[in-house]
């Protein structure tokens, strides 16, 4: 997700190359990160942090205890500080590092594509001007929204950061029935891939709630109608519901 944003960055010219820092503690992921040429390549405790405006922390949750001392001695109150690291609370981030200008994002892989949604909350000490600093960074990958309460951001990580896995979930199923009726694999990707497809922009056009939408597609006694029936007796939509609210409650206890 670091490169993500670092591309996006230079793609829509927010930094030039030879002022991006990318700054990794495994030597051998920063040679893989030399070859790309993209920015200057660096470890943690290079003073070159602390000059920094922006600092991003696109580290694993599980990184950021060995990380945090040796950012403690780089970042200053000069440097604003973006986590997009998964459960780990604005208070937490502020104790490590000793700082207080600190965005907290949560991103979704189609930030790749420039396609994502990303759910942000910020400390209480920043500025208007620092909050619109973040939020042109962020929109560059996609979408992003803005949450006063920072618990909100579990229940964010639930819906969109994990979301796209449930519609690929769905779509392997739906292309694994496709399979079962007959239909070869490729042929069944770009059917169910394009329906997809075409649902979202249905969605997206038309003035009409989800349930008048599904409502449109079903005739009675038909075969959507079939397939309903079959969802309301496996309590398919209660069990995906579900699903959402205990994915929040991981992140919940990720945050604690």
């Amino acid at each position: 997700m670091g490169m993500i944003y670092a591309r996006s960055f230079l793609k829509y010219g927010l930094v030039v190359s030879d002022k991006l820092l990318l700054v990794e503690k495994s030597e051998a992921r920063r040679d893989e990160l030399s070859a790309l040429n993209i920015g200057k390549v660096t470890i943690p405790d290079d003073v070159l942090v602390q000059s920094s405006d922006i600092i991003i922390l696109a580290v694993k949750p599980q990184d950021f205890d060995e990380l945090a001392p040796i950012l403690n001695k780089v970042i200053s109150s000069n440097n604003l500080v973006i986590s997009i690291m998964a459960g780990i609370t604005i208070p937490f981030i502020e104790q490590a590092l000793g700082t207080y200008r600190m965005v907290r994002a949560m991103p979704n892989s189609p930030a790749q594509l420039g396609m994502g949604i990303t759910g942000y909350s910020c400390s209480d000490q920043l500025s208007r001007e620092d909050i619109l600093l973040a939020e042109n960074l962020l929109s560059t990958t996609g979408r992003s929204i803005y949450f006063k309460e920072e618990h909100m951001l579990n229940a964010v990580t639930a819906i969109s950061g994990s979301g796209p896995a449930y519609f690929f979930y769905i779509v392997k199923y739906m292309v694994e029935a496709s399979k079962q009726l007959g239909i070869a694999e490729h042929i069944a990707n770009n059917l169910v891939m394009q329906t997809m497809l075409g649902a979202f922009h249905v969605m997206n056009e038309k003035n009409k709630t989800l349930d008048e939408l599904i409502e449109a597609v079903s005739s009675k006694g038909g075969t959507t109608e079939a397939a309903f029936r079959v969802f309301s007796e496996a309590q398919l939509g209660e069990n995906l519901a579900k699903g959402i609210l205990q994915a929040c409650h991981r992140a919940e206890e990720l945050a604690k």
